[in-house]
């Protein structure tokens, strides 16, 4: 069963077609999927683990090929990660020997060395973050919500056109979630970045996305759109969105029950 998305028709930066994926030896992790990203759209995947959200994303990313399918960006096909997308892993990951403000430098230093204009790009996406003042620390010495901003920014560096993001905030604590949710949310819709976010959080696909796809045994089995007013703090405690909540829940069940 599949809910017809609103922007179903929109123009397509990301269009995964009939994708296929098995790591050897194993069964298909992803089972032909069809899945299109528009720009400056946020859609999320949720599923369990072990679904395939993850090999998804990083099909779509191009750090894996697809053995059958066509994964296409901006009208051309996907065989690598390039400046134009960027990926959020569930770690951080950052350099520990290296200041925060190099960190969020780093994918334009794999290419030269930063102009002073991209050092004062990196200032302003910090500022953005709450983290101006923390430009020449060490990751040692943040917060693990800390941290994921400064992953984020380093994710924004380059003003991709599409940023795919793994559970990076599965780790942190409720409150710091919701502040980075909300940060996420406004930081690329003010650039019209396209998203691709992949969470086990009902309530997080639900405030942040457009669109939420449920994903089972390696397929999109349904896909809800979700039309919600202004994302606020109070967006949470509104009958509609616990009525988009239960929607997806109730999906997710549903799939389980079949399966």
């Amino acid at each position: 069963m599949r809910a017809v998305c609103a922007g179903a028709a929109a123009v397509s930066l990301l269009s995964l077609r009939d994708v296929r994926f098995a790591f050897p030896g194993w069964p298909a992790t992803v089972a032909g999927v069809d899945l299109d990203v528009a720009a400056g759209a946020f859609h999320c995947l949720v599923g369990r683990s072990g679904c395939g959200k993850t090999t998804l994303l990083k099909l779509a990313a191009g750090l894996l090929r697809p053995d059958s399918g066509e994964v296409v960006f901006r009208g051309r096909g996907r065989d690598a990660i390039g400046p134009d997308i960027g990926f959020v892993f569930q770690a951080p990951n950052l350099l520990e020997w290296q200041r925060v403000i190099d960190n969020v430098l780093l994918p334009v230093s794999l290419h030269h060395r930063p102009r002073p204009e991209e050092a004062a790009q990196a200032l302003q996406l910090l500022e953005q973050l709450g983290l101006a003042a923390h430009a020449r620390k060490y990751p040692r010495q943040l917060s693990g919500g800390q941290q994921s901003r400064v992953a984020l920014a380093r994710a924004l560096i380059l003003q991709p056109s599409l940023l795919l993001l793994d559970e990076p905030f599965a780790a942190l604590d409720a409150i710091t979630r919701e502040e980075l949710q909300r940060d996420l949310l406004q930081m690329c819709r003010a650039r019209g970045t396209g998203v691709l976010f992949v969470t086990h959080d009902i309530a997080e696909a639900v405030y942040l996305a457009d669109r939420v796809d449920v994903v089972e045994s390696g397929r999109i089995v349904q896909e809800i759109a979700i039309e919600l007013p202004a994302r606020t703090a109070q967006t949470r405690y509104s009958p509609a969105f616990a009525q988009r909540c239960a929607e997806v829940r109730a999906a997710l069940h549903l799939e389980a029950v079949e399966a």
